[in-house]
């Protein structure tokens, strides 16, 4: 079952309500509208890369899998994404480049596909 597109709109309110916590407000938003802001970006990611050859990660939240090459279906996925829901955040928002972010070790890639560079960012804020 291929999941309902992500409407653009929505994806801006939700990244628009976390924005100034990234841009360094102190208080942290709820937990639901951080869930809200990953899932949409994640699912976004995945509409506008599909595939299935990396997974990328941002615990607690989701997991997709998206770019076009090999399909992964059993144990480990050889090409994996992982991040905290901060950083995941500011990449999908342009504040943080992918190249920084996995130079600063915000970011851990492995596997040869496991490169988002070119996918991100999702929305300019």
């Amino acid at each position: 079952m291929t999941p309902k597109p992500v409407d653009p709109h929505q994806l801006r309110a939700a990244l628009e309500a976390v924005h100034p916590w990234l841009a360094g407000a102190d208080d942290r938003p709820d937990r639901s509208a951080l869930a809200a802001a990953v899932r949409l970006s994640l699912r976004t990611l995945a509409q506008d890369a599909p595939g299935r050859s990396v997974e990328v990660r941002v615990p607690p939240f989701a997991a997709v899998q998206c770019v076009t090459g090999p399909r992964h279906t059993r144990g480990t996925p050889p090409n994996v994404v992982e991040t905290d829901a901060r950083t995941w955040l500011e990449l999908a928002c342009g504040m943080v480049t992918w190249f920084e972010a996995v130079d600063r070790g915000r970011v851990t890639a492995s596997g040869n596909r496991a490169d988002l560079a070119t996918h991100l960012p999702l929305l300019r804020l």
